[in-house]
C-alpha cells in the first residue's frame, strides 16, 4: 500500500521565494497522479519533496499514515525517474539495473533472477551486456524505470520523463508506461508540462500555476468542467478559444452578444447568469476548437478570414481572424478553406464555458 498524503505544503527559499504554496493533496494506494502545469508552476518541486531530495518548510508529508518529513530519501521505499535517465556510463544495463539490488547486498542468484524478470518485461533482455551510451533514448528510459521497478518501491516517481524524446519515441513510451502502471498495480506520481501525457496517463490530474494547485479532477472532469479559465486554456490541445462577450436579454431569450452576432444559450446556463446578476455584464466566454461550427451568415457569432489550413489526416485545424482575435476550428479533413477566405462560425451554445472576467472562475459549470 502506498497512500501519500501532504497537508499544507510550503516550500520556501532563502530569498523568500515561495516555490509551493500551502497545498492540500490526497494520493491513494494505486492512484495515477499527474502533475501538470507550465514551466515554474512547482510541480517537480512538489515531487522532489516527496522524494525527499528537497526539505519541506511548512506543513507534513505522510506516507501510509507515517510522517516522513525527516525521513532520509533512501529510507522512504519510493522510487524515482528523472528526466536525465541518471545512468551509470561505466556500467552495463545489467548492472544499472542491478544496482540498488547489489549494495542492499540481495543474494547474487536472486539479483539475477529478478534483472532478467524486469529486462524481459520491458525488452532489454537483448540489451543487458550494453553500456548506455550505445542505447537509445527510449532504451535509456527502459532501463531508467528498470532500475526503479527491481527495487519493488511502494511508489513510482517521475520527473518528465519523456521530454528528452522525439514525438514517435514519446507516443510508444507513454503507451509503454500505462501497461507498466496496470502490471504493477502500484502508485505513480508523474511531472509533466505536456497536457496530452497527462490526458493519456494519469487517473487524477493536479493542475498546477504560481506554486498553487489550481484542480484535481479526472481527465474528464478537467476537460469538461474546468474551474477557471487558467484550467480551460490549459487542458486541451488546441486551446480553448476565448473571446468577451455582452450578457443580455433578448426576446425572452438570453444571449451572448458578440461583435459579429449572438448566441442564443440554454436553458440551464441561462438561469445561472440570471441568479448571478450578469444580465448587462460583460463576461469571459471559451468555446473549445472541436465545438465551434461553419455556418450562415444569419447565424453567425464570429465572421472572419481563414489565415491557416492545417491538414492532419482524419481532421484539421482552421484558425480564422476574426478582427482583432483568432478563433480556432478543429474540424473534418472534409471542411477544406482555402487560405483568405471568408467564413462564418458559430459556437455549440451547450458547450459554451463562461468565466468571471475579473476572479477568472466559472460561471456556468
Amino acid at each position: 500500500m502506498a497512500e501519500i498524503i501532504l497537508k499544507n505544503i510550503t516550500k520556501e527559499y532563502e530569498n523568500g521565494f515561495q516555490a509551493v504554496k500551502n497545498i492540500n493533496l490526497e494520493i491513494k494506494d494505486n492512484e495515477f497522479v499527474i502533475l501538470v502545469g507550465p514551466s515554474g508552476c512547482g510541480k517537480s518541486t512538489t515531487l522532489r519533496m516527496i522524494a525527499g531530495l528537497e526539505d519541506i518548510s511548512e506543513g507534513d508529508l505522510y506516507l501510509d499514515g507515517n510522517r516522513i518529513n525527516d525521513v532520509p530519501p533512501q529510507n522512504r521505499d519510493i522510487a524515482m525517474v528523472f528526466q536525465n535517465y541518471a545512468l551509470y556510463p561505466h556500467m552495463t544495463v545489467y548492472q544499472n539495473i542491478a544496482y540498488s539490488l547489489k549494495i542492499k547486498k540481495v543474494p547474487k542468484d536472486e539479483i539475477d533472477r529478478r534483472v532478467k524478470e524486469v529486462a524481459a518485461s520491458l525488452g532489454l533482455t537483448e540489451l543487458l551486456d550494453r553500456r548506455p551510451g550505445q542505447l537509445s533514448g527510449g532504451q535509456k528510459q527502459r532501463v531508467a524505470m528498470g532500475r526503479a521497478i527491481i527495487r519493488h518501491p511502494k511508489a513510482f516517481l517521475m520527473d518528465e520523463p519523456l521530454s528528452n524524446l522525439d514525438a514517435k519515441l514519446r507516443g510508444q513510451m507513454r503507451v509503454e508506461i500505462a501497461d507498466l502502471y496496470q502490471r504493477l498495480n502500484t502508485t505513480f506520481i508523474y511531472v509533466t508540462h505536456d497536457q496530452t501525457e497527462a490526458m493519456t496517463l494519469g487517473t487524477k490530474i493536479v493542475v498546477m500555476k504560481d506554486g498553487e494547485i489550481q484542480q484535481t479532477d479526472s481527465p474528464t472532469n478537467l476537460f469538461n468542467y474546468p474551474v477557471n479559465k487558467f484550467v480551460a486554456g490549459f487542458i486541451g490541445t488546441p486551446a480553448m478559444n476565448f473571446f468577451d462577450a455582452e450578457c443580455t436579454e433578448e426576446d425572452g431569450m438570453v444571449v451572448l452578444r458578440t461583435a459579429d452576432g449572438m448566441i442564443p444559450l440554454p436553458e440551464e446556463k441561462a438561469a445561472k447568469l440570471k441568479e448571478g446578476g450578469w444580465l448587462g455584464k460583460t463576461v469571459s466566454a471559451g468555446i473549445r476548437p472541436e465545438h465551434v461550427r461553419l455556418c450562415t451568415e444569419a447565424e453567425a457569432a464570429f465572421k472572419g478570414t481563414v489565415s491557416v489550413f492545417e491538414l492532419l489526416g482524419s481532421n484539421a485545424i482552421i484558425y480564422v481572424q476574426c478582427g482583432d482575435q483568432r478563433i480556432i476550428m478543429n474540424t473534418d479533413e472534409t471542411d477544406r478553406q482555402e487560405h483568405g477566405s471568408e467564413v462564418c462560425l458559430k459556437p455549440l451554445a451547450e458547450k459554451l464555458h463562461i468565466f468571471d472576467p475579473e476572479t477568472e472562475r466559472t460561471i456556468t459549470n
